[in-house]
């Protein structure tokens, strides 16, 4: 039986929404600093991801900050996690995990049922990969859905082109649909945001529970 997913609440934008995630059991808490209406600045970012607790990893999601920017923030924020949008090559990011000395998640922009040409590459060098639907103009948070089905064939391909490489499912996701999503690719991270808001920016802790909840149960129901 394949493990349950563990879940990241990102476009936090308030520290009362990052405290009500963990008390539901999400593993990551991310904030946005690469646009958008999450889109907060660093020392809001510090503020909204507070102090450091054990079991939760800290993520922030970056556009096309220089390279020592990136780094930077990281150091301030303590970060554990550095998820990287817009373009970045396979040099990039092994550069930045080195400099940085902490995990880095590129972002696959997905259209359709194929994988872009370079997901083996940033899969190589980072190790995780972060799906993400494609939405011209936008970065992410857009609700899209991917086409899970679509998708497995080249998933279930590029895992065994990459051993051990670590899936993150964003885009779309939401209480209702995230256990369908991860039965079809069985992904390491379910990563919400707009799915679990009552506004832009702000979470419903109903929806956040309900999440988290029927992303740990996927693993047990029947495909």
């Amino acid at each position: 039986m394949a493990s349950a997913p563990a879940v990241k609440i990102c476009g936090l934008t308030r520290a009362e929404d990052a405290a009500s995630a963990e008390q539901a059991g999400a593993a990551y808490l991310g904030v946005i600093l690469a646009g958008g209406p999450r889109l907060l600045t660093p020392e809001r970012a510090r503020l909204v991801l507070g102090a450091r607790r054990h079991g939760i990893q800290r993520v922030a999601v970056f556009g096309d900050q220089p390279e020592a920017e990136v780094v930077a923030l990281a150091e301030m924020l303590d970060l554990d996690v550095i998820q990287l949008h817009g373009p970045r090559t396979d040099d990039a990011i092994a550069r930045i995990a080195a400099r940085s000395a902490r995990v880095v998640w590129p972002v696959l922009r997905v259209a359709g049922t194929t994988l872009p040409d370079d997901a083996a590459a940033l899969a190589v060098a980072a190790g995780t990969l972060v799906f993400d639907a494609h939405v011209v103009g936008q970065l992410g948070g857009t609700g899209v859905s991917l086409d899970w089905s679509g998708l497995s064939r080249d998933v279930i391909a590029l895992r065994h082109a990459v051993p051990g490489m670590r899936l993150v499912l964003a885009g779309g996701l939401r209480p209702s649909n995230v256990a369908r999503a991860t039965r079809l690719l069985s992904p390491d991270v379910v990563d919400v945001s707009s799915g679990v808001e009552c506004a832009p920016g702000v979470k419903d802790p109903a929806l956040v529970r309900q999440f988290v909840t029927a992303a740990h149960d996927a693993a047990e129901s029947e495909p």
